[in-house]
């Protein structure tokens, strides 16, 4: 036992002692446990370490450690979207008594916060509010019209669609003249139009259900209960209808002329028989009346949801969306709704009364209405590169396209041009202007070469495509502010342009690089709180360990030689003293001050959990790209100093001496200054018209996504 202790100690104190030499800065040379528990370097080769030249140093530790593998530092992804999980509606504490007789029969699916208002709602509720003398009223046929519209509002008509019950009448007495026939195989025939099957529900599935349940395999809301149920068939209006057994058996009495005495002939009838019948009739009316009744208010609370908030939870789509989710008071709307006839106005004046928002909706409408001409297209090749003095036979169709697509003012700058042109294939100087304009009024480096980038813009995207970023655009923009306040910056990724406003009209715009598409830039909003003068820039872990620790494992002076200063728990040292193949997370790299330094001379701070922020580069070529999404996720000025005098209130002159005078210095944005680092592929300008970007990131095709499976989860049949 002493013998085992005695190893047991040495070990530790072995294994101690190398835990020391570790955790100290280790050299390039220093000795690995490796080389201790193998005898060390020298027993490895037999010779003397003594007297080794330069030229025969030790082995490093990387080259006589065990292979590693390079750590990475992964950015967020993007999600399998999940809707909103449903459940019933649990109408057992609804009131049973007139006109809510049939209401706890009724079944209808949710999520949870609209079940909720509707299960609070109804427990006390003294009135329908969508039901009046036995039939629906209007104030839910014109509902019923605007759920029709949602269209309009960049919404889906199917996740509101609810069919309405059709009036019958209570009356079960055969046409006179009416011979007996047999009952249908088949069951009572139906007396209503069914809701739509999205909304039906079994009975039987319903009963047992209890709380939540996921969205896909969701009850579904709105259908009448069985009518099979009933003793008899409730005939329609006008309809021969089989009668029941006892009127069968009374209808040769019926029929017989009349006599003076009929008293005896009342025991073959049973008085009982025709209010039985009524009354089932009657039931089975109200049963999809108040079918009706709840399944329209909980529509009528998704839709209001939608106007306000949007179909989709942003958060869910991807670790790159950061918005707070809007609230809506549904029992305020479900009050709202049900006082007066005015429903569908209060509904309709739910959505985002903004003036972007309304040019978005416009251009909607506009895009609807136009009639597609098919024979109206330009042809433009496939791949085309002209530049100033050659010529093309493709020409003609180049200036088609900006006849067709240019703006009034650049038509009549250039009307002489266009006027005079005779489709000849050669470039003149003429037309090079004329191309210039084009492409500095769609966002392109004016410099009169037709290539790829210019032939995207003159093609454009199709009638469908805009649509299709529309409907995103109004939906991104209900994620947001309705009311983007007086003065604030607007960056919008896709368009690489950063706009300042001020006393509520834009100011200036410039131009901008963002994330590349493996370091996105975030969609969020936040607020200016500080211009930094000749930043330190603080690199990230995810650049030191990505992109910088595979260097300085191959050379750990990299750092040092660069200009970088590195400390490790605080404590500044040389990059060649610091042991490049521990954990780097009490490790920090920062670049001082500098004309080479990565932020430029000025960076403009909104602090945020993404590390984003606007900054100026010394790499000023970047800006002269049409794609600018080159950064590591910040968001690069092509004119820093303006931007950094708008948000504090300063001249341009004053920012100037900032920088001139060399110092690291911090100063405060006092104003209330809102950043919205945003994400449009359509976006109106400062005039109202509605621009088309590219999708940078494929958002698009992800918030589509969601809509899919909102839609089915919502229309889904358990």
């Amino acid at each position: 036992m002493q013998h085992t202790s005695k190893k047991t100690t040495l070990a530790l104190a072995l294994l101690s002692g190398f835990s020391i030499f570790a955790g100290a800065t280790a050299p390039a040379h220093a000795i690995s446990l490796r080389d201790l528990l193998m005898g060390g370097p020298g027993k490895r080769d037999g010779g003397s370490q003594a007297g080794r030249g330069r030229d025969e140093a030790m082995p490093s530790e990387r080259a006589l450690a065990d292979p590693e593998p390079l750590p990475k530092v992964s950015g967020p992804r993007y999600y399998t979207y999940k809707a909103d999980a449903q459940r019933l509606v649990k109408t057992g504490g609804f009131a049973a008594a007139e006109p809510f007789r049939s209401i706890s029969e009724a079944k209808v699916s949710s999520p949870s916060d609209i079940a909720q208002a509707l299960e609070s709602y109804y427990a006390t509720a003294s009135q329908p509010i969508w039901v009046s003398a036995d039939d629906i009223n209007e104030k839910a046929r014109a509902v019923l019209a605007l759920f029709e519209r949602a269209g309009d509002y960049g919404l889906d008509p199917a996740d509101y669609m609810l069919a309405a019950p059709t009036l019958t009448t209570a009356s079960v007495e055969p046409a006179p003249t009416a011979e007996p026939v047999a009952a249908p195989a088949t069951g009572p025939a139906e007396t209503v139009a069914p809701v739509a099957a999205a909304d039906a529900v079994p009975a039987a599935t319903a009963d047992a259900v209890e709380g939540d349940v996921p969205a896909a395999d969701a009850a579904a809301t709105a259908v009448a209960p069985d009518a099979s149920s009933a003793p008899t068939a409730t005939p329609i209006a006008g309809s021969e209808m089989p009668a029941a057994p006892a009127e069968q058996a009374a209808a040769p009495a019926t029929d017989a002329a009349p006599v003076e005495n009929a008293a005896p002939a009342q025991p073959e009838v049973p008085a009982v028989a025709q209010p039985e019948v009524q009354s089932a009739a009657t039931v089975a009316r109200q049963q999809e009346l108040m079918q009706f009744e709840l399944a329209l208010s909980q529509k009528a609370l998704l839709f209001a949801q939608d106007m306000v908030r949007g179909r989709v939870d942003p958060n869910r789509i991807s670790g790159y969306h950061d918005l707070k989710r809007k609230a809506v008071d549904l029992t305020a709307t479900l009050a709202a709704i049900s006082q007066g006839e005015q429903a569908s106005a209060y509904l309709e004046g739910l959505a985002p009364k903004s003036a972007n928002f309304q040019s978005l909706k416009n251009e909607l409408a506009t895009l609807k209405a136009e009639a597609v001409n098919a024979g109206d297209d330009i042809v433009l090749p496939d791949t085309l590169l002209l530049k100033p003095g050659n010529s093309s036979t493709d020409l003609p169709q180049i200036v088609a396209v900006i006849e067709k697509k240019g703006s009034e003012s650049l038509k009549s700058e250039h009307a002489a041009t266009l006027t005079a042109y005779q489709k000849t294939p050669e470039y003149t100087p003429e037309l090079v202007e004329l191309v210039k304009s084009y492409q500095s009024e769609v966002g392109l480096k004016a410099d009169g070469v037709i290539g790829a980038a210019t032939l995207r813009k003159m093609a454009g995207h199709t009638p469908q495509d805009r649509i299709g970023k529309l409907v995103v655009a109004m939906e991104q923009a209900r994620w947001m502010p309705d009311d983007l306040g007086q003065r604030y910056v607007f960056i919008n990724q896709p368009a690489f342009r950063v706009y300042y406003h001020d006393h509520g009209a834009e100011q200036f715009s410039m131009r901008v690089v963002i994330g590349s598409k493996a370091h996105q830039t975030f969609f969020f909003n936040d607020q200016i709180q500080t211009v930094e003068f000749n930043p330190y820039w603080g690199v990230p872990q995810s650049i030191i360990i990505n992109e910088m620790l595979p260097k300085l494992r191959q050379d750990p002076s990299y750092l040092d030689r660069t200009g970088y200063e590195v400390a490790v728990n605080g404590r500044v040292m040389p990059s060649s003293s610091v042991n490049w193949y521990g954990s780097t997370s009490n490790i920090s790299v920062r670049q001082p001050p500098s004309s080479d330094n990565a932020l430029g001379d000025l960076k403009i701070l909104f602090p945020n959990a993404h590390a984003i922020y606007m900054h100026d580069t010394p790499s000023k070529s970047f800006f002269q790209r049409d794609m600018r999404a080159l950064s590591h996720g910040c968001v690069r000025l092509a004119e820093p100093r303006k931007m950094a005098a708008a948000v504090l209130g300063v001249s341009e002159r004053d920012v100037d001496a900032e920088i001139a005078a060399g110092k690291n210095v911090a100063e405060k944005v006092t104003a209330n200054i809102p950043v919205y680092v945003s994400y449009f592929t359509a976006w109106p300008n400062k005039d109202g018209a509605v621009e088309y970007f590219d999708d940078v990131y494929d958002r698009d095709t992800a918030v589509e996504k969601a809509f899919d499976t909102t839609t089915k989860a919502r229309s889904a049949r358990s």
